[in-house]
């Protein structure tokens, strides 16, 4: 017989937007209307829906199009590509933006772009599933340390650096965390970076128009010796698409030799249009990340003082550890029955004896969402 593995059963959702931005209307197991306030999803500052966003979507969408119908070197380039990555460049002070269909593409073409079969790269355990397979195509050696450990990253470049001191090892690691909701140590592992010769890679994807100076990132002010950064516009800029920054050279090498730029049909323009609009949205408002940092620090407090473990963290990604997977689910459901949507987050997305609710606050995360929160949670 064969070895058949034991699966959580998983079953997709289909969701519509309610009248407000916090809203989602959805059906229960009884195919029965349902209205929930939105503690889930990555959109951070409420932009997916922001009449900004939608009218520059809308204007280039009879403009250009729905597609770019090609790749950047074939017919895919418009005008709106350009503007977004040279307004990005500017604002991230960095030299070289490229606009990739997804995160998970950019994160794979980031990786491929800085290693070959004979780099070490050192990761935090937690990096998010593309930049593993983007070392594994690569046929890099992996080498992992413990989350946020700077004592074990050092001894590890460390040793690298003992064994082939001519090869340049890289180092990866997100910003912002998506299932932990931590933060790693930029400036810290930039350091290490610095003296033992390495190249760092730092995936920003949920940090970037959230966290660091302005919304820029963790990263922002660094310059050596991160190659590339990582971000997406399908997070806190409310849209789709991603892009990496780097500097010239590197930017050059992406353009030339890497496959998940040079052969995919270009980001459409109407996500192009949202995500130029969502950042002169937040460059406008540059409290926005603060404000909503303070906000998540705020509940965190609160949890705490209600006797759960203070959850890691200082963004908008709240993770409370419940360990089972049959107790995760029984908070889904009692807050869904108040009308709350969250998701138990599970194997294999976390390890065994980890399974959590994963909460997400945004910008207008309305009041009364957070009262039935602390009322559901209170009782444990």
């Amino acid at each position: 017989m064969p070895n058949i593995p034991n699966f959580r059963i998983r079953k997709l959702r289909t969701w519509s937007p309610g009248k407000k931005s916090s809203e989602l209307i959805g059906v229960d197991e009884n195919n029965n209307q349902i209205k929930l306030i939105d503690l889930a999803s990555n959109d951070y500052l409420d932009l997916a829906r922001h009449p900004f966003l939608i009218e520059a979507a809308r204007q280039t969408l009879e403009a250009d199009g729905v597609g770019s119908g090609g790749s950047r070197f074939i017919t895919g380039s418009r005008n709106i590509h350009q503007k977004l990555e040279t307004k990005l460049a500017e604002w991230l002070n960095r030299e070289v933006v490229l606009l990739y269909p997804s995160g998970f593409q950019a994160n794979l073409a980031a990786v491929l772009a800085l290693t070959d079969r004979h780099t070490t790269v050192i990761c935090d355990r937690l990096i998010h599933h593309s930049l593993l397979v983007g070392v594994k195509a690569s046929g890099a050696k992996l080498i992992r340390f413990k989350h946020n450990n700077l004592s074990e990253l050092e001894a590890l470049l460390k040793k690298s650096k003992q064994i082939n001191p001519q090869k340049q090892p890289l180092v990866i690691t997100e910003s912002l965390f998506s299932m932990e909701g931590t933060t790693a140590p930029i400036t810290e592992i930039s350091k290490l970076c610095i003296k033992y010769d390495s190249k760092l890679l730092v995936d920003e994807a949920h940090a970037f128009g959230v966290m660091g100076p302005e919304g820029r990132g963790e990263s922002f002010g660094l310059q050596k010796p991160i190659s590339i950064i990582s971000g997406t516009f399908g997070k806190a800029f409310g849209g789709g698409g991603a892009f990496l920054a780097t500097d010239k050279l590197t930017g050059e090498n992406l353009i030339q030799n890497c496959g998940a730029f040079r052969y995919t049909t270009a980001l459409a323009p109407p996500l192009c249009a949202s995500a130029l609009a969502a950042l002169n949205l937040i460059e406008s408002n540059p409290s926005w990340g603060t404000e909503l940092r303070e906000k998540s620090i705020a509940i965190r407090d609160k949890l705490s003082q209600m006797g759960w473990q203070r959850p890691a963290g200082k963004g908008p990604i709240i993770s409370i550890i419940l360990g089972s997977d049959e107790l995760a689910l029984d908070y889904q459901k009692r807050l869904e029955k108040q009308g709350i949507l969250t998701v138990a987050i599970r194997p294999p997305t976390v390890p065994e004896g980890k399974s959590r609710l994963r909460l997400v606050i945004r910008r207008n995360t309305p009041l009364k969402a957070l009262e039935v929160l602390f009322k559901v949670l209170k009782n444990k």
